[in-house]
């Protein structure tokens, strides 16, 4: 049998593989990326509505959850927002920024996906699709592979890159081979679970949230020390919205989130300002004009407030403002995998080179991207990390090639 050679086989055609394949590939070295999806970058495809939040302009460490909360800072100090906008804007693409510092496409997300394959077009890049990784050894010189799929045969390569990200949307072929991988040269695997996921909740809860699935509100929403002030969303299963994606990376079974509606709203004294010049508005009809009508009407059904404004002392009606900007709820667990935008935690980043993204214990193995235990905060942070965790690799492997 005829063994190909090549400098490196990246495993996981996404974003950070492509990124890390680009750059691997600039100083000549021949690169070979392997996927066993039909077509490349298909979580970036799907992402931002179809247009992809391909990075945001504010990303630092301190907006990702790690073991280590220092890991990311070297990757994204050294290649920035900024620098992935430059190559966004050398190929010519149009873009816009939404709230927080969110970058989108102007058109589609499959121009992230074209300028990522021109990139490595130009840099002489190998791509093979519908192939499977179906065995890897270690050996002197680095690693020999058996693929199969569309291209089966055996493959030599100095360096491996583990770029096939977590466990989310798998539906879109998403498996937890690369904590196998990593389990498979000794390397740590931190627990994994759904992350930036909508909650759901108990019957109980559930039967009220059906009435008024679609609504949507402003809220802060905290659970411990973790706060984020963005939009909720009710749903026929739970709760779902950015507020909710983002707290879901921070919440754990048997505990409540906290929920402050209309935040920038002094609801106690509007209610108070509204039963002097409205006495006989009903507290009902008084909350629909501070909070979407639907969610006004159970909210006040649920605790029971009722009768008219006039008839209400001060004193309640700031309990009622209380109990909206503190509103405690128990979720029973999330949608899942299924739904799930990231998966929180991965390959252990003890074990890896920062600088990097080198294994300690293996020379010439690399982990980059979602597979590893750092995870991103909602709004284009997660792929920032693919970008900068897929340039560090990538340069690092050039720089020796």
């Amino acid at each position: 049998m005829r063994v190909e050679q090549f400098d490196t086989v990246i495993l996981g055609a996404g974003a950070a593989g492509m990124m890390c394949a680009i750059y691997a590939a600039s100083r000549g070295g021949r690169v070979l990326v392997v996927d066993h999806a039909k077509a490349p970058g298909e979580k970036i495809r799907i992402s931002g509505g179809g247009r992809c939040n391909f990075t945001n302009i504010g990303a630092r460490a301190e907006n990702f959850i790690s073991g280590n909360r220092h890991f990311a800072k070297s990757a994204l100090g050294r290649y920035t927002p900024r620098d992935f906008l430059d190559l966004v804007e050398k190929h010519d693409i149009p873009w816009h920024e939404k709230t927080l510092g969110q970058l989108f496409c102007d058109r589609s997300a499959k121009d992230i996906i074209q300028m990522l394959r021109n990139e490595m077009e130009q840099a002489k890049v190998e791509m093979r699709l519908r192939t499977t990784l179906e065995a890897i050894d270690r050996t002197e010189s680095g690693f020999v592979l058996r693929l199969g799929g569309d291209w089966p045969g055996a493959i030599t390569a100095r360096n491996f890159v583990v770029a096939c990200g977590g466990k989310s949307i798998p539906k879109m072929g998403a498996t937890g081979h690369g904590y196998q991988l990593a389990e498979r040269f000794g390397l740590s695997v931190t627990p994994t679970r759904p992350a930036l996921v909508p909650l759901t909740f108990g019957e109980d809860v559930l039967a009220g949230f059906r009435e008024i699935s679609g609504i949507s509100a402003d809220a802060v929403v905290k659970v411990g020390k973790a706060r984020f002030e963005e939009a909720i969303l009710f749903t026929h299963r739970g709760m779902s919205g950015p507020a909710i994606l983002q707290i879901s990376s921070y919440w754990r079974e048997k505990q409540p989130i906290r929920i402050c509606l209309e935040p920038t709203v002094d609801i106690a004294e509007r209610l108070i300002e509204m039963k002097q010049a409205f006495p006989r508005r009903t507290l009902p009809t008084a909350l629909a004009e501070i909070l979407p009508k639907r969610l006004a009407a159970y909210l006040a059904q649920t605790n029971g407030w009722s009768g008219i404004l006039g008839e209400q002392a001060d004193r309640k009606l700031a309990a009622i403002a209380e109990g909206l900007k503190n509103w405690e709820l128990y979720p029973t667990g999330t949608e899942g995998y299924r739904t799930a935008e990231v998966t929180l935690g991965g390959v252990d980043t003890a074990g890896l080179e920062s600088k990097t993204m080198e294994a300690k214990s293996v020379p010439g193995l690399y982990f980059i991207g979602e597979v590893v235990d750092v995870t991103g905060w909602l709004g284009g942070y997660n792929f920032q990390w693919a970008w900068s965790s897929g340039w560090a690799a990538g340069t690092a492997i050039s720089a020796g090639e």
